[in-house]
């Protein structure tokens, strides 16, 4: 486990990119007892599926901060035939979503018209079953260049959520601030040990 990367250019020179490729893997004593973004890029929350990244990635959707442009955010190409496009999140560690946030700052004449958020509790290195899924946010209608806020009542713990657009359009950012549960906790103290 590392928290900084040094660069070394012997003698000198430039780098257009440098990348490191791995996986956050968040303190477990800063996410108890407190409310947290259970979807955040940071702290181990990672996209497992999406209908379509045309204009922009659906990580984008999970990082912190708030977008500059809608460059910034997901984007996907706009919809000629039936359906709708989607995004599913695998949060940090298994939750109890209490707000959730979709922002659609930026997106003026390409916001979602509606959007649902659906959540469910999946073991690991496994994929939801259809019947899984339960509504935390039911089809609602969005406004465009916004940010929104729901509160969300009686949710059971889960770990994945999924986020469906309708009929497109793109999103700057999604938050599930919530409470990571017991269990969700001991499962973080042990990966975090397991990477020490």
């Amino acid at each position: 486990r590392f928290t900084h990367v040094r660069l070394n250019m012997i003698p000198d020179g430039g780098i257009a990119r440098l990348r490191v490729h791995g996986e956050p893997v968040a303190d477990p004593d800063f996410l108890v007892g407190v409310t947290v973004n259970l979807a955040a890029l940071s702290d181990g929350a990672r996209i497992v599926g999406c209908s379509d990244q045309f204009y922009g990635r659906p990580e984008n959707l999970l990082m912190p901060g708030q977008a500059r442009t809608m460059g910034e955010g997901w984007e996907n190409a706009r919809r000629r035939g039936p359906g709708h496009d989607w995004v599913e999140i695998e949060l940090l560690g298994e939750g109890v979503v209490r707000i959730l946030e979709l922002d659609a700052t930026h997106f003026k004449g390409n916001a979602p018209h509606k959007a649902t958020v659906s959540a469910a509790r999946v073991e690991p290195g496994h994929e939801p079953r259809p019947d899984a899924w339960t509504t935390l946010l039911p089809a609602t209608k969005l406004q465009p260049d916004t940010l929104h806020r729901f509160l969300v009542r009686d949710a059971a713990p889960s770990t994945r959520l999924r986020l469906d657009v309708y009929p497109d359009g793109g999103m700057a950012r999604l938050r599930a601030l919530g409470e990571v549960t017991p269990d969700g906790h001991a499962a973080l103290v042990r990966r975090w040990k397991r990477t020490a």
